[in-house]
């Protein structure tokens, strides 16, 4: 992976306000109950209250971010978000839902879409979730630990929009989700898939 440099916590600006956040060098931040990300697509709804500290993502960069959380409340989500706007964003990192918790990312151009895949294995891991913008798309990896990286979305994206990127949370069914973020860090994009 290229050269990182650490990006501190107060360099971001939150999409929406958290119940709490505790900032040091850890940042533990505990999502409102309700919290999401989504817009029509199958259920019909239009969520907007994730929880999301982000920076601008340029053509050509990457964000790394990780984090460990207790995994217990339906939907309960952390990793990283993406966003030109409110109709243009993606979401990727894990999620519980029905049991098990998922690898995957959540893609919106008007309406979003959801593709995920169980990792139970990493319950109890500290997760990095990246992601590289390039031209016309973000590339995402993700990993367990100091485990390998897996190849999660390749997406299209705007190069053209000025965007931003960085941590984010949500709890749609629970008071209570707190996320320990250990590393927001930035580098250059990935210049290969694979």
């Amino acid at each position: 992976m290229p050269e990182t440099h650490i990006i501190p916590w107060n360099a971001g600006t939150w999409t929406n306000a958290p119940a709490s956040v505790i900032a040091t060098e850890l940042l533990e931040v505990t999502a409102a109950e309700g919290s999401d990300a989504w817009r029509h697509t199958a259920y019909g709804f239009v969520h907007d209250t994730e929880h999301a500290l982000v920076a601008p993502l340029a053509v050509g960069e990457a964000v790394d971010v990780s984090f460990r959380a207790p995994w217990e409340g339906q939907f309960d989500q952390a990793g990283v978000f993406v966003q030109i706007d409110a109709e243009h964003w993606m979401k990727a990192g894990v999620e519980y839902a029905d049991g098990h918790l998922g690898l995957g990312a959540v893609v919106t151009a008007g309406g979003s879409d959801w593709s995920v895949g169980h990792v139970d294995e990493w319950l109890e891991s500290e997760i990095t979730v990246r992601v590289s913008r390039w031209a016309d798309a973000l590339i995402v990896r993700a990993r367990a630990d100091d485990g390998p990286w897996r190849l999660v979305r390749v997406a299209p994206f705007d190069g053209e929009a000025a965007a931003s990127a960085g941590p984010f949370l949500a709890a749609p069914t629970r008071a209570g989700f707190t996320v320990g973020f250990t590393r927001w860090a930035a580098s250059a994009a990935d210049g290969e898939l694979h």
